[in-house]
């Protein structure tokens, strides 16, 4: 069944949980589009673990939009949803809508993801008024890791924990359908998906949520210049890869790759007239 809006919203009602994985390309979006996977997220993690910076605030329109594409083509029945990348909707209203339009027109992207709360809930609304959903992304967002000093968890305080949900609560307001609640306590995530009618999707913020999300890499053991403490391993890959590049390598070494039946073959009759 395809997934839209719309499901993910009755999902909720039924308690039924949301499932989210990021993806960067065609093959996986198939696999996990075959795997029963709710919702695909081409975050701007792809910085980080495909690109190889240091942080997302490097991501630009044109990274987004070439992996959301390709994303785009492998999922058939997962709700495609692209991230808004550092400075593409911060500058105005008007660059929020032309570029969340880029991700949908180009991309083929079905929902666009923003980090922020109050200060953001006027693009939310033009883009929602623009007929593109948007999904919202509370607590660490990584886009704000300057400001925060770090990578760190967020709404630990009263006063904290308040904003956020003040700003939980506006973005709904404003339109949003979806929300990310990133690194924020267990509890405080729970109170807020029990205020909120739109679907919550945690990640390093507990259970309660009604939905989770990780990036794909880390939970497969692909990622490993760090490991976040909210990552579960569901697979060691990155293991099982590294032994087969070594088999691979060492194959074609000793000439046992490629063998016999790997090769396609020629008449010696007609190898003879060659020399």
């Amino acid at each position: 069944m395809k997934n839209t809006v719309k499901t993910l919203l009755e999902q909720k009602k039924q308690g039924d949980k949301i499932t989210m994985l990021t993806c960067y390309d065609y093959s996986m979006a198939k696999l996990m589009d075959e795997a029963g996977i709710n919702t695909l997220l081409i975050g701007d993690s792809l910085g980080q673990v495909v690109l190889g910076y240091e942080d997302t605030l490097s991501v630009t329109m044109e990274d987004m939009i070439h992996h959301t594409r390709a994303v785009a083509r492998g999922a058939k029945n997962a709700l495609v949803i692209a991230d808004m990348p550092f400075m593409s909707y911060q500058t105005s209203v008007y660059d929020a809508v032309v570029n969340a339009g880029r991700l949908v027109k180009e991309g083929r992207a079905q929902m666009v993801k923003l980090e922020g709360g109050a200060t953001v809930c006027e693009q939310i609304r033009a883009i929602v008024d623009a007929s593109i959903p948007v999904c919202a992304h509370l607590g660490l967002t990584p886009q704000s890791v300057n400001a925060f000093g770090g990578f760190k968890v967020q709404g630990k305080s009263e006063e904290a924990a308040q904003q956020i949900i003040d700003d939980a609560k506006k973005v709904e307001e404003a339109g949003a359908s979806l929300l990310v609640l990133e690194c924020v306590p267990a509890g405080l995530a729970k109170i807020i998906t029990e205020k909120l009618e739109i679907p919550t999707i945690g990640i390093g913020a507990g259970n309660g949520c009604d939905g989770q999300v990780l990036v794909y890499q880390d939970m497969l053991g692909m990622f490993t210049d760090f490991t976040p403490k909210f990552v579960r391993k569901f697979a060691d890959l990155g293991s099982e890869m590294k032994k087969a590049f070594t088999a691979y390598s060492e194959a074609v070494k000793d000439g046992s790759f490629p063998s016999a039946e790997h090769t396609y073959k020629i008449s010696d009759d007609i190898l003879d007239k060659l020399y």
